[in-house]
């Protein structure tokens, strides 16, 4: 069998399990006018910033590397890239930023699927090797570094039968997951990752030429938190550190399932989006079609084998496809399905939609006929089961405006071999014309798109991926970020601009 999957996400194997992160919410605040402004402007400088921590610069030996992100379809060449190993070289690389008036990004785990954490001539500060990890089973928190990644987030609190929502991709940074919303296996059963997330530490621009650490939490910067669950990559500062309520989660029953061809989609697709979204809240799934396959992966949180299956045969009852099934620790799971970077494709491009309502049939054949001409194997629709505890907001609330969808999905083009420059260019305008028709066919029937898989032509971006919150998020963003430091090409601005 071909290992196909999202992003080369999951084996076609059954080998592994599911994953969570949960987050709770926050309030308002006013936005300073520009006399305000003004007289910060006035207040003191700091002394001359020095770059500290694991410094990257054009003539190191591991540069090309450093600066090159996951999706190898965008390459930009940053003056200098700091690799913070505590807060306070973070402290420093912004201060330096400013002081020398040079464009800044920050970057995780390199994820971004515009290549939006580099930059050319500017400077990257990069908190993946922040990587520290404190849990308190007693009261289920735990405080981590914002350097870790999803494989290490999950394995390390599944070692304390814990788990937080987390995406179903290892190698993605926690942080930038968690901070633009955060879904996956574990969605229906504890909510957006941001909905765990209680607090967190983070370097924000200060005065004229300054940063300084403030800590958010529902009682200190709760306006500041709550921007930040769904809204908080890059726009108002750089996180160090998050803490999220965890919850317990001893055992997982992970299934796998597919169908050869694409002859039994409508059926598939139209039987799954009626049950899933409502069925019980312990079991996530995930739908992906291929242009020789479809596959179903389950996760049903402390459930049984017997359990899952019952749940799942409205689905697994249409034609016959090859099931596979595994119960264990939801980190053994996690880590069972993974795939190294290095077998991925080298360049993707996706365009993100929710549905709040039932795919008509015209648009499952818009998908069937898209997804048999796709442009490469690794090509496919990818779609994520709502409902359950997505629809309650936690307490403080959350910047994330997607509660009511039934569904999420995108379709996603992979081509080209990592690790080799230019690897694909002959397939990239097709695979760029492919998935800009296939998600513009689509759009009668979805509303809104995902921050964190953002797509840099889209017309009213700001509702697309905020709704109604873009105008709470900009007056917040003039609170903490009022001369802009942190922009990029679809960051949120302040509101008195």
């Amino acid at each position: 069998m071909n290992d196909f999957s999202r992003r080369g996400l999951l084996k076609v194997t059954a080998a592994a399990g599911a994953g969570a992160v949960v987050v709770p919410g926050v309030a308002a605040a006013e936005a300073p006018d520009a006399s305000a402004v003004n007289d910060m402007a006035e207040s003191a400088k700091c002394p001359p910033a020095k770059l500290t921590g694991r410094i990257v610069r054009p003539d190191d030996p591991n540069y090309a590397e450093a600066s090159l992100g996951w999706d190898e379809l965008f390459v930009h060449y940053p003056l200098v890239i700091v690799y913070a190993q505590k807060t306070q070289d973070v402290v420093n690389a912004l201060t330096w930023a400013r002081q020398h008036d040079v464009a800044l990004r920050v970057r995780s785990g390199g994820h971004s699927l515009e290549g939006w954490s580099n930059v050319d001539n500017g400077i990257v500060i990069d908190v993946s090797e922040l990587k520290s990890a404190h849990i308190d089973t007693a009261t289920r928190t735990a405080t981590v570094g914002a350097g870790l990644n999803q494989l290490e987030a999950v394995t390390t609190l599944a070692k304390k039968n814990l788990a937080v929502t987390t995406g179903t991709e290892g190698s993605v940074g926690l942080s930038g997951a968690t901070l633009g919303g955060g879904f996956g296996f574990l969605t229906r059963y504890l909510g957006m990752a941001c909905d765990s997330l209680i607090g967190a530490e983070i370097v924000v621009a200060d005065g004229a030429d300054c940063a300084k650490v403030i800590n958010a939490d529902l009682k200190n910067h709760s306006d500041l938190l709550w921007a930040l669950r769904g809204a908080g990559n890059g726009n108002f500062g750089i996180v160090t550190s998050l803490t999220y309520k965890a919850a317990p989660l001893k055992s997982v029953t992970y299934v796998q399932a597919t169908w050869d061809g694409l002859g039994d989609l409508h059926r598939i697709f139209d039987t799954w989006q009626r049950t899933a979204p409502v069925a019980d809240n312990r079991l996530g799934t995930q739908v992906e079609i291929h242009r020789n396959q479809i596959l179903l992966f389950a996760v049903l949180a402390e459930g049984t084998p017997t359990e899952a299956k019952k749940l799942l045969d409205p689905i697994l009852s249409i034609g016959a496809p090859d099931v596979s099934v595994q119960v264990g620790n939801w980190g053994d799971v996690y880590a069972g399905f993974q795939i190294p970077t290095a077998d991925e494709p080298a360049n993707w491009k996706f365009f993100s939609q929710f549905t709040n309502k039932p795919f008509p049939r015209k648009a499952i054949s818009v998908i069937a006929s898209f997804m048999r001409d796709a442009p490469t194997d690794d090509s496919n629709f990818f779609t994520q089961a709502f409902g359950g505890a997505v629809r309650k907001s936690p307490r403080g609330g959350t910047a994330f405006p997607h509660r009511d969808a039934l569904f999420y999905s995108e379709p996603g083009a992979g081509w080209g071999t990592r690790g080799e420059p230019g690897s694909g260019d002959e397939l990239t305008s097709q695979a760029q014309a492919w998935i800009a028709e296939f998600s513009q066919a689509l759009r009668p029937y979805v509303d809104g798109a995902y921050v964190n898989v953002p797509n840099i032509g889209m017309q009213d971006w700001e509702t697309a991926y905020w709704g109604r919150n873009f105008d709470r998020l900009r007056e917040i963003k003039a609170k903490y970020d009022p001369r802009n430091v942190f922009q990029y090409e679809q960051s949120i601005p302040p509101a008195f601009c």
